[in-house]
């Protein structure tokens, strides 16, 4: 009995044969989607990894034995595996920075709205109050670090060094080594003087790279070669030079106000006693930068709000301020990782945030070898997931491969990408198809992911042409997609949406081949579909592991083909190169069984 699924042909004593009818192509196989089934997801990438690996070495192998048994050779059964497109990673984000306290462009947004200061500043530190807190002095450091430090003044100055004596200086530069040594007036050479020196301004202020008010304390930061100085200033003169800096002057004055109010309560409540200096000068603490920051609309917000500050419990709150929510802000539990809930810095809705051109970013777009070594995964990136937290911020980010699955906190991923804030989100757009050519006429099914891909499309193009809409996608839940195409040549596929687009998925077409026995002895016949006159066909018949040439025929304007040659008992089939975008197709194979 011969094997299933192959025609059998059984000659007549007279050679004459009585029929044959090959078995019709199956229909397009459905595959299971990656992602789409409950299986651990290193799981599936380590199977996946082995299929392909497997069919790939096979596919090889064969081939090797015989160039003309292409792809189209196994038409007549299902493909074990498929095909799939690396993934296309795109990150789409709301917000700039850790979202906790007040967004200053939601400020902004609710001081075109109508809202005072106060009401500003109750909305994003919830059980606060405003309350009137006597002036005080700020040490904001300036420099640290440095084997020399600048200090210079247009006019005349003086110094006190650590012992309280006074020197007076000349209007210039006094260059600052780890020796401390000062030029002053009444001097004939320069000596070394006790520190911490405290240089005073005459009627011009002091500069260090920038001017600044108040005094300026130079000393050795510890190991006592390397220089620090810092700006001893009034509180609300250091807010002159903050405000400006933190928020645009052109904003309306509330929202001005409502920074100067916040400015003001962090540098009391983040000031560290028992150091040398109580504020960073940059984003440690917040943004100083001296008489050239300061603006007219920024002082005089300042001066509206003297004194005042949000407290909680009476105490100065920790009111941390960010630019851009991305439309509510973050409770501080679900910013850091350890931190403690606070009554005050909660998440709350930011509906005005969106006059920010940060309210929404991205879609940034990585293929998976950048991402991949970005995020130090050692092996293919097969996705990117993460989990939320009740702020809409990503608190971990689960990187899979083929050696299973890393968890990545999600400010370790913000940071190692250079992101806006952690609120954003990964998408993945990639396309699988089944093994093999697919013949020509037939349907094959495309599947894929085009997760956080909004309007989602798929996109086709032939050789070197543009790419064309192919049809609209409707991905489920997770993402995945599943689409019938009828490619009529060798087509690529994409999946395409605003701003970024998958890697191309070639699937090649094959034309359909048919061997029939021949109406005469010692003949065969076929079709080719389509049919496309002298297209060349050989006839080949097996000898063991290998497929030998033994006729050749060409097609008609109908693709009918018909060979004559000593026809013998054995497994025969049609091999078909008609080029012009068709890949080698090959026919079912034929038994001819003597009787």
């Amino acid at each position: 009995m011969p094997p299933q699924g192959l025609p059998v042909v059984r000659p007549r004593p007279d050679n004459q044969i009585v029929s044959c009818e090959p078995t019709e192509a199956p229909a397009p196989t459905r595959y299971p989607l990656y992602g789409s089934v409950s299986v651990p997801p290193a799981t599936i990438a380590l199977l996946a990894a082995l299929v392909l690996a497997a069919g790939s070495a096979a596919s090889t192998a064969a081939q090797a034995r015989n160039p003309a048994a292409g792809c189209g050779a196994c038409q007549g059964t299902p493909a074990a595996g498929s095909v799939s497109t690396p993934p296309t990673f795109l990150i789409s984000g709301r917000g700039w920075g850790h979202g906790v306290g007040m967004s200053q462009w939601g400020a902004y947004g609710y001081a075109r709205h109508g809202w005072t200061y106060g009401r500003i500043l109750s909305h994003y530190y919830p059980s606060t109050s405003l309350e009137q807190q006597p002036t005080t002095q700020i040490r904001a450091l300036l420099v640290q670090g440095r084997s020399m430090v600048v200090v210079s003044s247009k006019s005349a100055f003086r110094v006190r060094d650590g012992a309280g004596a006074l020197h007076r200086l000349a209007a210039g530069e006094v260059r600052l080594d780890s020796e401390l040594r000062v030029k002053s007036i009444d001097a004939k050479q320069a000596q070394p003087l006790p520190e911490p020196l405290t240089f005073l301004p005459g009627p011009t202020p002091l500069e260090v790279g920038h001017p600044y008010r108040g005094w300026i304390q130079v000393s050795s930061s510890g190991s006592g070669k390397k220089l620090q100085a810092v700006n001893v200033v009034s509180l609300e003169s250091y807010l002159y030079g903050v405000v400006p800096e933190e928020s645009p002057d052109t904003w309306p004055a509330e929202a001005l106000k409502a920074q100067a109010v916040a400015a003001r309560t962090y540098a009391l409540a983040t000031r560290k006693a028992g150091r040398t200096f109580d504020l960073f000068d940059d984003t440690r603490s917040q943004v100083y930068g001296g008489l050239d920051a300061e603006r007219f609309s920024t002082t005089a917000a300042v001066d509206a709000t003297a004194g005042q500050v949000v407290t909680y419990r009476g105490r100065p709150a920790v009111t941390y301020f960010f630019s851009t929510s991305g439309g509510r802000t973050a409770a501080i539990q679900d910013a850091w990782q350890g931190a403690k809930p606070v009554p005050y810095l909660v998440s709350v809705p930011d509906p005005y945030d969106s006059y920010s051109p940060h309210h929404r970013w991205g879609p940034i777009v990585f293929s998976a070898k950048p991402l991949g070594r970005k995020l130090h995964v050692p092996t293919r990136l097969l996705d990117v997931r993460t989990t939320v937290n009740g702020s809409g911020r990503v608190t971990a980010v689960v990187l899979v491969s083929p050696l299973g699955q890393l968890t990545v906190s999600g400010p370790d991923v913000r940071g190692l990408l250079d992101l806006r804030s952690t609120w954003f989100r990964v998408g993945n757009l990639s396309l699988s198809r089944p093994l093999g050519a697919v013949p020509y006429g037939s349907s094959v099914q495309l599947s894929g992911l085009a997760r956080g891909a909004t309007g989602a499309t798929l996109q086709a193009r032939v050789g070197g042409s543009l790419w064309n809409p192919a049809g609209k996608l409707t991905p489920g839940t997770d993402g995945s997609f599943a689409t019938l195409v009828k490619p009529e040549t060798t087509t690529a596929y994409r999946v395409a949406t605003a701003g970024a687009s998958s890697e191309s998925l070639r699937i090649p077409v094959a034309p359909a081949v048919r061997l029939v026995p021949g109406a005469d002895p010692g003949s065969l016949r076929g079709t080719v579909r389509p049919g496309l006159a002298g297209t060349a066909v050989q006839i080949q018949r097996s000898s063991g592991a290998l497929w030998s040439p033994v006729a050749t025929a060409e097609t008609d304007e109908q693709g009918a083909f018909r060979a004559r040659f000593n026809l013998t008992q054995g497994l025969y089939r049609a091999v078909a190169s008609p080029g012009r975008g068709l890949v080698t197709g090959t026919s079912p194979v034929l038994r001819v069984v003597a009787t």
